[in-house]
């Protein structure tokens, strides 16, 4: 049965609790996203944690911990326990180490593990390490390994795929606000014009106009093509510390992690109140803003996860960005471009940069990172300081945000 939502909301409402210290990111490393199927999981990792390291001017023996999030390597690679495998690929000696999965959320669960390292204490500085290997494998392999991550007994095992639960929403969606199929355009175009100036995007100098979007081929009614992000390998790394100085960037600021946020909604999605209100990104939004002391009016970016345009468009409106059934008017106001109230998918998102699932939400906190240190380039939303980064596990099933302030 569905929890009683107003009991659930308000026991996790009490568990809020501020970091007991503060949290930085010092700096962050990424491999460019590629569908060459000749990644391996062991050189990715190796190589994002060297660049993060020199990026934030440390050695290999600063961090005392590494924190992976994967999804299916066990599945796709026969190789679990990527924590060593990764460490001992990178030179990093006899740190502790461990994996993080919380399938499509993966990194993000792997951020929050690191910075609650880090605010309880324990550590002083580590890695957070995202890394997916995916192209090597046959298509319906990794078409089953991704619907792991549903309720399997009710939806993976019955023939249910990410695709269809998503075209669920969507048409849902659709029905409930009686819009169609070509008001989500603004999504994916905006991903496309972003990845086009991103040099780790899979889809660089690929612009979408709404008639490709609109003639795209039909993957499982009503989502087309265009309306679902690639399979992809790749990992990216940031660097969490305690040291303020160290975390310092040469015109002497510093980014903080100032709010950490993580909820859970129920995986069925048929089973759930309602499927087009996203609770856990409610919730953890509400939890991360709390603990920042921002409110949506402060933030400048949001980083939400686009891995279809019916999510991104449901994370806006759960999040409280937009009211629910006006995403798509938001997002064709020009809302979401870099120029817009709310700047998504600002290196391309996971529609364009490309999603190798367990490292997207490290690649989302790199950029960020990229943003608020004012070294995003042409991708650069002007005066950035402050910003939300969302990674989502499933459809909406685990949710971890994380507020992000230039000081």
């Amino acid at each position: 049965l569905t929890p009683s939502l107003p009991r659930q909301t308000s026991r996790i409402t009490m568990a809020m609790r501020r970091a007991a210290r503060a949290v930085y990111i010092a700096g962050q490393g990424q491999v460019p996203v590629t569908r060459n199927a000749g990644a391996t999981l062991s050189d990715m990792g190796a190589t994002a944690i060297d660049a993060a390291l020199v990026d934030a001017g440390m050695e290999k023996d600063q961090p005392t911990g590494l924190f992976v999030g994967n999804m299916m390597s066990g599945i796709l690679s026969q190789q679990q326990h990527l924590g060593p495998y990764i460490a001992y690929a990178a030179g990093l000696g006899f740190i502790e180490s461990s994996t993080v999965e919380a399938c499509c959320g993966a990194g993000g669960a792997a951020l929050r593990a690191g910075y609650m390292a880090i605010a309880s204490g324990l550590h002083d500085t580590v890695l957070v390490t995202g890394v997916e290997a995916m192209t090597h494998a046959e298509n319906d392999a990794v078409t089953r390994a991704l619907a792991t991550a549903s309720h399997w007994r009710t939806e993976g095992s019955a023939g249910m795929t990410f695709i269809s639960l998503n075209a669920g929403l969507m048409e849902r969606y659709m029905e409930k606000y009686s819009v169609e199929h070509r008001q989500f355009a603004p999504y994916p175009m905006a991903a496309h014009k972003n990845a086009s100036t991103n040099p780790n995007a899979v889809f660089q100098n690929k612009g979408l106009t709404t008639e490709a979007f609109e003639a795209a081929p039909m993957l499982t009614t009503p989502v087309q093509l265009f309306d679902a992000c690639p399979t992809c390998d790749g990992a990216a790394t940031v660097v969490l510390t305690a040291n303020k100085d160290a975390a310092r960037r040469g015109d002497g600021s510093v980014i903080r992690i100032a709010g950490s946020g993580a909820a859970t909604d129920v995986l069925p999605v048929r089973e759930r109140a309602n499927p087009l209100h996203l609770t856990a990104v409610a919730l953890s939004t509400e939890q991360a803003l709390w603990q920042a002391e921002l409110s949506r009016d402060d933030l400048d970016i949001f980083e939400l996860h686009d891995a279809y345009g019916i999510m991104a468009c449901l994370s806006l409106e759960s999040a409280g960005f937009t009211p629910a059934g006006t995403g798509l008017d938001y997002a064709a106001a020009g809302n979401i471009d870099l120029t817009g109230a709310t700047p998504i998918a600002t290196f391309g998102g996971l529609k364009a940069r490309g999603h190798p699932v367990g490292a997207t939400g490290v690649y989302q906190a790199a950029e960020t990172f990229l943003q608020l240190t004012r070294n995003a380039g042409l991708n650069q939303v002007e005066g950035a300081s402050t910003a939300l980064v969302q990674n989502i596990g499933g459809a909406g099933s685990s949710v971890f945000t994380h507020a992000l302030v230039r000081e």
